[in-house]
């Protein structure tokens, strides 16, 4: 493995071949700079961070192991999967799946190909708990990578069967629970509270509760609802005090009539509670927003017409802090989610009025924490990847600014 205590060494190349480097050395050598072939190696491996080339060579063989391994996990290859975790048992602790919490993980995860587990999948999730892989593996990173999309259920029944547990933290600080929660997936979730997952214990271990993770996630879905409503049944509150909330984001608009009803001026208050919204890889948050920068963020465009017809305003701005930021109308939060997700609403709020020359300083991508835009909705829309799609073809065929 890499010495520390030398410095600055150059990182690998992500698939480190060991021909390649033997031929860096027989260059040195060539070029004069070593007195032998053996002192040429040992710079190679000094430079890469190796105390050594034999610890060097060791480190890329056991590289182009795990890289087999991998290919044959992806290829539901479950006999030369036995073969090569029989041979080389130190494979059930390599560094692969996610975290690089090992090959169970990775296994579990079901994402290359993406399809819910079948019988070999099943098998070899099974074969490798058998023969010395870790259930518990990263504080139960099989399980936590398996709760994230519904049809994993299987995984997730053949995990917990075999120990695995579903009020376990993932990496010491990542409730099991949050896994269907981040990514909006009813039926994970309700499979996990009706196999014991505590609904209360995240907001013991000083966690935020299952509810107000859900409603924070970066992920949009139609299924956010279903979600809602399974954690309000299971006793889960927010911290966000907030009533109208929850009816608006689980589509309820007969709660939200009533709402609007009790107290007309909803329709225009600006709610600093709101301090989520996130979504992508967009920083933009709702924070001093309406409720329809709200409905605007999650799609909802029933409630963002019943929003209208009780008197909002399509184009009203939410607070700016004091630096300037924010004064963003709801079509930013539309025109930003990733892929096509905000269509529906930007043509909503087009049809309604929705003022395309408004500029705004945002926040930009959360890998730039540094960044931020003055913008239109349509740069600003441009700004994410992946959202050179139909919502920007719309937006120019309105007649949008770049």
């Amino acid at each position: 493995m890499p010495n520390n205590a030398l410095q600055d060494p150059q990182p690998l190349p992500e698939r480190p071949n060991l021909r390649h480097l033997k031929d860096q050395a027989r260059d040195l050598l060539k070029a004069g700079q070593a007195e032998s072939l053996a002192k040429a190696q040992f710079q190679i491996a000094r430079m890469y961070g190796f105390a050594s080339w034999p610890r060097l060579k060791e480190h890329v063989e056991s590289q182009e192991e795990i890289g087999k391994l991998k290919h044959v996990i992806d290829t539901n290859d479950l006999a030369s999967m036995r073969a090569l975790m029989t041979r080389n048992p130190a494979l059930h602790r390599a560094p692969l799946g996610y975290g690089k919490n090992g090959p169970l993980t990775w296994v579990a995860e079901c994402r290359v190909p993406w399809e819910a587990p079948g019988a070999t999948r099943l098998a070899m999730a099974q074969w490798m708990i058998d023969n010395g892989s870790d259930v518990h593996q990263g504080g139960d990173g099989p399980l936590m990578r398996a709760a994230l999309v519904n049809h994993r259920i299987p995984m997730m029944e053949l995990l917990v069967r075999n120990g695995a547990d579903v009020n376990a933290e993932w990496s010491g600080r990542y409730p099991i629970l949050f896994a269907p929660c981040e990514t909006v997936e009813p039926l994970a979730l309700k499979w996990l509270l009706d196999h014991g997952a505590d609904p209360h214990l995240p907001e013991r271990r000083g966690h935020d509760s299952p509810l107000d993770y859900v409603i924070g996630t970066y992920s949009r879905s139609p299924q956010l609802s279903q979600c809602i409503d399974l954690l309000v049944a299971a006793g889960c509150s927010t911290r966000r005090k907030v009533p109208v909330l929850l009816d608006l984001l689980r589509d309820r608009l007969d709660l939200l009539a009533r709402h609007l009803d009790a107290d007309p001026t909803l329709v225009e208050r600006r709610f600093p509670e709101f301090d989520f919204g996130s979504s992508g890889s967009r920083r933009l948050q709702l924070i001093g927003g309406t409720l329809l920068h709200l409905a605007a963020e999650y799609g909802n465009v029933d409630a963002a017409r019943l929003l209208l017809d009780r008197g909002a305003n399509v184009n009203a701005r939410a607070d700016s802090d004091s630096e300037g930021v924010g004064g963003q109308t709801p079509i930013f939060h539309a025109a930003s989610q990733f892929f096509e997700l905000g269509l529906p609403m930007v043509r909503f709020l087009v049809e309604c009025g929705a003022d395309l020359d408004v500029q705004a300083k945002l926040p930009g991508h959360y890998e730039r924490p540094e960044e931020f835009v003055e913008c239109t909705p349509l740069v600003y829309a441009r700004l994410f990847p992946g959202n050179e799609n139909a919502t920007v073809e719309y937006l120019r065929a309105a007649g949008a600014p770049e």
